[in-house]
């Protein structure tokens, strides 16, 4: 039955130094077809995530955006994933963010991997979330975050009052650009943390790194362009605040998740220290802020950290496990599991600036 690799957090190619991402196992999909093998249903579905996972965060997000809370409930693992994998929170462990719990649909399993085998008794890939999970037939809908935020904004829009039906991520006029945005942003910025992050030879992580920054400038100059003066750091409340200007898609989804992890882990942990978003890309970290603080945008805690602020009750962004998580978990780069304070704060209010700019427009 357990069919794990080796070693969970080795990812690198033994020749190469180089990391390889594998390709998700379950693609299924969720229609509102008639006939469908998996219909759009309140309450059938279970979605599982790790509120350090960029790639589930992703799935949370647009969750929230499109106003499912109550008919696709969650649960989050804890932020550990040692030999086995991801782990569930026992019934004692008191950790921040919504729904950090024991499985409540599988009472006998401890973690992940274990609703993997449940379903595949002869599995042998990787047990990673997200994971949306059909209750009624006991089967993995999909483990592809791509996929499932797709489903998610507008598969369900029959259950859903005109308020969250009429938001659509992924707009037919903007389809053609969402699709050329998203294949580079994932490519070099939001798999390209990881290719620099696990690579075992410096040739492997320059040819990663690189690339990296070559597309953050690249985002830097769209946002500029799009949503940011580009002679003032702070983005204006009349500014339009998404990528795509005045329509907030997918495409904001899918870089913020990484973007956000970039000062508080990326950078040291990763070693993607060219450059930081809070003093290296203006645009790029007014843009960040407005979604995770909400600037008059009316969004919620769709991309923030919830009522009471990071870590609070409806929030989406929860640093402690994001930051403990890459320190305490991936022990190939950091031995002694040491996480590290800064930056503080994790991310800067919208009135505050790193000291030297602030200096500059004094």
């Amino acid at each position: 039955m357990d069919k794990a690799p080796d070693s969970i957090t080795n990812w690198a190619d033994k020749k190469t130094g180089a990391f390889s991402r594998l390709p998700s196992k379950f693609r299924n999909f969720i229609s509102k077809e008639p006939g469908a093998e998996f219909p759009a249903e309140k309450g059938r579905y279970h979605l599982y995530v790790s509120y350090a996972c960029p790639w589930a965060h992703r799935t949370l997000i647009v969750r929230k955006l499109k106003g499912l809370d109550d008919i696709i409930p969650y649960t989050s693992v804890h932020w550990e994933m040692l030999e086995k994998g991801w782990r569930f929170a026992t019934p004692d462990e008191k950790l921040p963010g919504d729904n950090v719990t024991p499985d409540p649909i599988h009472k006998d399993v401890t973690h992940l991997r274990d609703i993997y085998f449940k379903v595949n008794p002869d599995y042998e890939g990787r047990f990673t979330v997200p994971l949306l999970f059909d209750v009624k037939q006991g089967k993995i809908v999909s483990n592809e975050s791509s996929e499932i935020i797709r489903m998610f904004n507008d598969q369900f829009d029959d259950l859903l009052p005109e308020k969250y039906k009429k938001v659509d991520l992924y707009p037919k006029h903007l389809r053609e650009e969402i699709e050329a945005v998203n294949e580079w942003t994932y490519n070099d910025i939001n798999n390209g943390v990881y290719k620099a992050g696990f690579a075992q030879t410096q040739e492997a992580y320059e040819k990663a790194l690189h690339p990296l920054f070559t597309a953050l400038d690249r985002a830097e100059a769209h946002l500029r362009s799009h949503t940011h003066s580009p002679t003032s750091p702070t983005t204006s409340k009349t500014s339009p605040p998404y990528y795509f200007g005045p329509h907030l898609t997918e495409a904001d989804v899918r870089l913020y998740t990484t973007i956000v992890r970039f000062d508080p882990v990326y950078v040291q942990h990763f070693k993607c220290n060219v450059r930081d978003i809070r003093s290296g890309y203006p645009a790029i970290h007014g843009w960040l802020r407005r979604l995770f603080w909400d600037d008059g945008l009316g969004l919620g805690a769709a991309f923030g950290g919830g009522e009471e602020g990071e870590g609070g009750k409806g929030g989406t962004t929860v640093f402690e496990h994001i930051k403990r998580h890459y320190t305490r978990s991936h022990r190939q780069i950091n031995p002694a599991s040491i996480t590290p304070v800064g930056p503080v704060p994790d991310i800067l209010p919208l009135d505050r600036e790193v000291a030297s700019t602030e200096y500059v427009h004094q």
